[in-house]
């Protein structure tokens, strides 16, 4: 599969602060890649830098198999932060400003504007739309210059159920009719899972994992979950039964990725060996909960 970014050791400082911390990652071609961190974590910093708005202070960073970036990044559209739009202007002539720096056709802007859901706002000033109609002509004008990817920076943040759901849904329409790959930051994580098929994690400058959506769902499966008075002295003595590396404890429980049908047998042997169990059941994990381990929160 062809990479269409990839990074390596990439470091960007800021006074002393270190915001990007030898990131090497790496985003294939039809990928929906999920970027997960809190906020602080260097996402938008990341993004930038790979848009050529910042500039990293060392590393490497290639586009499209090594073409040179001043070209490549013109296959890139962004959204950061928030769409800069004309507030008093139409859909159509916001549009149509972006057209002249990207050499789009009329034609272009208006079947842009339709498949955006936007081609029927006519005289209706910018200002005026709701913040996700805002997002999608912001989404509308990255699509100007036929991008391969697309960067966008919390794209659904902010956005009532509706907003959400319609971003959502043209993300992967872009995604699989127009076959655009794109590297989105986000954190409604959940919201993110319905989408991605792949995810990077950050956490204070360093990628802590990539992983597939396959993958994370074949971790986030089943589980049993004990609550014990006492989580360490758990483990230890089920060790003795089960692998090690099959027990994880986290916020005062103790998860095991097996023994899924043999809960009861588990209870009996934590309470014959001196184990209080408070509560034993089966608990698959989501994104969220699946990152704040990771991070260690």
């Amino acid at each position: 599969m062809s990479a269409i970014l990839s990074t390596q050791n990439l470091v960007k400082k800021y006074g002393y602060k270190i915001v990007s911390n030898n990131i090497s990652l790496t985003i294939n071609k039809g990928d929906i890649y999920g970027f997960v961190g809190k906020n602080g974590a260097g996402k938008t910093t990341f993004m930038r830098q790979v848009l050529g708005l910042a500039f990293p202070d060392s590393g490497e960073i290639t586009l499209f198999g090594g073409e040179p970036l001043n070209t490549a990044r013109k296959k890139i559209g962004s959204l950061i932060e928030f769409p800069s739009i004309y507030k008093n202007c139409t859909a159509y002539e916001n549009m149509k400003r972006m057209a002249i720096l990207t050499g789009s056709s009329d034609k272009c802007v208006r079947k842009i504007l339709d498949f955006v859901g936007l081609g029927n706002t006519g005289n209706k000033k910018a200002g005026q739309f709701s913040l996700g109609m805002r997002q999608r002509l912001g989404i509308a004008m990255a699509l100007l210059g036929n991008p391969e990817l697309l960067i966008l920076d919390e794209p659904i943040n902010g956005l009532d159920p509706t907003g959400i759901m319609e971003i959502r849904d043209l993300i992967i329409r872009l995604n699989t009719e127009k076959k655009i790959t794109f590297m989105i930051s986000s954190h409604l994580l959940e919201e993110l899972s319905k989408i991605a098929t792949r995810y990077g994690f950050i956490h204070d400058g360093k990628l802590i994992e990539e992983i597939s959506a396959v993958e994370l769902s074949q971790k986030c499966s089943d589980r049993v979950l004990i609550v014990p008075d006492n989580p360490q002295k758990a483990a230890e003595i089920l060790s003795k039964i089960m692998p090690p590396q099959q027990i994880h404890i986290y916020n005062k429980s103790v998860y095991l990725d097996s023994m899924i049908d043999r809960t009861g047998q588990i209870n009996k042997y934590l309470v014959e060996n001196g184990v209080t169990v408070n509560q034993i059941s089966i608990h698959a994990i989501n994104l969220e909960e699946y990152f704040l381990r990771k991070v260690g929160a």
